[in-house]
C-alpha cells in the first residue's frame, strides 16, 4: 500500500511501494514535483545497486557476468511497508532471486520519509548482512517543477551552491558512460544560470562538488532548498523541450561507468564497499521558506 502523509500545516506527501518513489510532494501553498509524462515517466527514482550505467549492461564480480540495467533495479521493485505515520514512513528492500540473478549480493536498503510543515526529509541507510564485502552505489534523482510556478519563464530560474564551484564537470557519451574530457563549469560565483542549451548533451555531472546545499530559485521569487549528507557527487538534468516539465537534481554516491572502464564492481570508480555486518547512511531534505 502506497504511503500518503499529511501535516497539520497543509503539507502533505506520497511515497509509493514501488521503487519507494516520492511521487508528489506538496509544501508552502504548491507542488514541488513534476506529474511525470510519456517522454520520461518516472518522479523521483532510487538508483541502486549502481548508478548510471555500466558498459554493456555487465555486472563483473570474481569471473562471473551479470546483466544489470542502468541506475539498477530498486526503482522497479516494490519495497516493503514497515511502519506507516501520519507524518512519517519507512520503506525497505532486500535481495530476492531475481536481485540476485543480476547482483549476486544480500543487502537491506531502507528508506525513511519525514514530512515537517515546510520540508521533507528523507534518510536512507544500506547494510551488508552477508558474510562478503558488498558493493554498491545509490543516488537520488528527484524531478521538481520546471518552471517553479506556472507563467514562469524557464530562463529566470537558476541554481545557487553553497560554496564555490570552480568544477569542472563531465558527461557522458552516446553509451551513457562517463566522456573521459573535462569541461568547464557554467557556475558563476556559486550561481548557475539556468536554460533547457545547457542538457543538450545530457546532465551536467559534478564529480567533486564542494558544496553539499543548494537553492533552485527565481530570484525574488519562488524557491526551494535542497541539503544532503553523504553524497559526494551531484548531477543535474533535464529533457530540452518539454516546455513545462523538470529539473532533476540529483545527489549520487557513484556514478556511470568511465568510457573504456569494464572490471570488477569493487573497483569500480565512485562506488563504495561495505564491509560485512556494516552500515553507510545518508540523507536529502527538501525546503521552502516559510
Amino acid at each position: 500500500m502506497d504511503c500518503h502523509l499529511h501535516h497539520d500545516s497543509g503539507a502533505r506527501a506520497s511515497i509509493a511501494q514501488a521503487g519507494a518513489e516520492l511521487r508528489a510532494l506538496h509544501l508552502g501553498g504548491r507542488d514541488l514535483l513534476w506529474d511525470a509524462g510519456p517522454l520520461w515517466p518516472r518522479v523521483a527514482p532510487l538508483l541502486f545497486p549502481i548508478v548510471g550505467a555500466l558498459a554493456g549492461d555487465a555486472l563483473r564480480h570474481e569471473g562471473a557476468t551479470f546483466k544489470l540495467p542502468k541506475h539498477g533495479f530498486a526503482r522497479d521493485l516494490a519495497f516493503d511497508a514497515e511502519t506507516t505515520a501520519a507524518t512519517a514512513c519507512t520503506l525497505s528492500l532486500t535481495e530476492c532471486p531475481a536481485t540476485l540473478l543480476a547482483y549476486p549480493f544480500p543487502f537491506r536498503l531502507t528508506v525513511t520519509y519525514t514530512l515537517a510543515a515546510t520540508s521533507l526529509r528523507m534518510d536512507l541507510a544500506l547494510a551488508n548482512p552477508g558474510p562478503e564485502p558488498l558493493p554498491a552505489s545509490l543516488g537520488l534523482h528527484p524531478a521538481f517543477r520546471w518552471p517553479l510556478a506556472p507563467g514562469l519563464p524557464k530562463a529566470a530560474h537558476r541554481l545557487v551552491f553553497a560554496a564555490p564551484e570552480p568544477g569542472p564537470l563531465r558527461r557522458i557519451n552516446a553509451q551513457g558512460l562517463l566522456t573521459e574530457v573535462a569541461h568547464p563549469t557554467p557556475i558563476t560565483d556559486r550561481s548557475l544560470p539556468l536554460r533547457e542549451a545547457l542538457f543538450e548533451d545530457d546532465a551536467l555531472i559534478f564529480l567533486e562538488p564542494q558544496s553539499r546545499s543548494l537553492r533552485f530559485e527565481v530570484p525574488d521569487g519562488p524557491a526551494l532548498s535542497l541539503a544532503w549528507e553523504g553524497f559526494p557527487h551531484l548531477g543535474v538534468w533535464t529533457k530540452p523541450d518539454l516546455g513545462p516539465g523538470f529539473l532533476c537534481i540529483e545527489p549520487w554516491q557513484g556514478y556511470a561507468s568511465p568510457a573504456h572502464w569494464d572490471s570488477e564492481i569493487s573497483q569500480k570508480p565512485g562506488s563504495f564497499v561495505l564491509a560485512p555486518g556494516t552500515e553507510r547512511k545518508w540523507s536529502l531534505t527538501v525546503s521552502v521558506k516559510d
